[in-house]
């Protein structure tokens, strides 16, 4: 059985979507965020404290993207694999890593600054760097999804599922107000799919069920 330790709405939303889409049994486990102070227990389990950890056996992995790429290749074949022998592989992998490092990074620390620390802690300065610098990475994805529907070989793929976390992220942020009509439609097209309406209700009802609150 996968095991799944997740945060409502957190990156390990990732691998869950992933999960779904696949159609893959697993055991997901709610945990409070931040599980590192909230939940100290879990750190017996992954030393860093950061969600998402997946168990598969003796295989444990904490990168969200990473795990969408194990997922869709381990238990594939699936469309939502690119496979080095087509064309569009590179740019799979390119947005694959893209979605987490360059549109998660940035919304991370506008998020810890402008919305997570006490009133004394927080930084305008810093938080509207970073939003800029979010936006105006979107420009690269704006670029694809204004004229295709999806952001890679011309199917729906695990990279996705990562890009459009980050706009799941920003949604949750209120970055996604500043989004483009085309990025406004490329989310609505994702957020409409089936696997990602069945992961939000995977994690709702796991919440109520474990006892965990969840804000979707």
């Amino acid at each position: 059985m996968l095991t799944l330790y997740h945060c409502a709405n957190a990156r390990s939303f990732r691998p869950l979507w992933t999960l779904e889409e696949l159609g893959l049994s697993y055991d997901l486990r709610m945990l409070p965020f931040p599980p590192r102070f909230l939940q100290r227990e879990y750190l017996e389990l992954n030393p860093l404290g950061t969600i998402p950890l997946l168990i598969d056996g003796e295989t444990r992995m904490t990168e969200s993207a990473a795990i969408c790429q194990y997922l869709v290749t381990r238990y594939g074949p699936s469309p939502l694999a690119v496979t080095p022998d087509e064309p569009a592989y590179g740019a799979f992998l390119n947005w694959l890593h893209f979605g987490e490092a360059t549109l998660t990074f940035p919304q991370t620390i506008y998020f810890r600054y402008a919305q997570l620390e006490p009133d004394e802690r927080k930084n305008p300065q810093a938080a509207a760097d970073y939003a800029r610098w979010f936006l105006a990475r979107l420009r690269g994805v704006e670029a694809i999804v204004s004229h295709s529907d999806t952001i890679c070989a011309g199917r729906f793929t695990a990279a996705d599922i990562s890009v459009g976390y980050a706009l799941m992220f920003a949604q949750s942020n209120g970055l996604a107000a500043q989004f483009t009509p085309a990025i406004q439609a490329y989310w609505f097209r994702l957020k409409e799919r089936a696997g990602f309406r069945r992961a939000i209700a995977s994690q709702n009802s796991a919440g109520i069920e474990q006892k965990v609150p969840v804000t979707s």
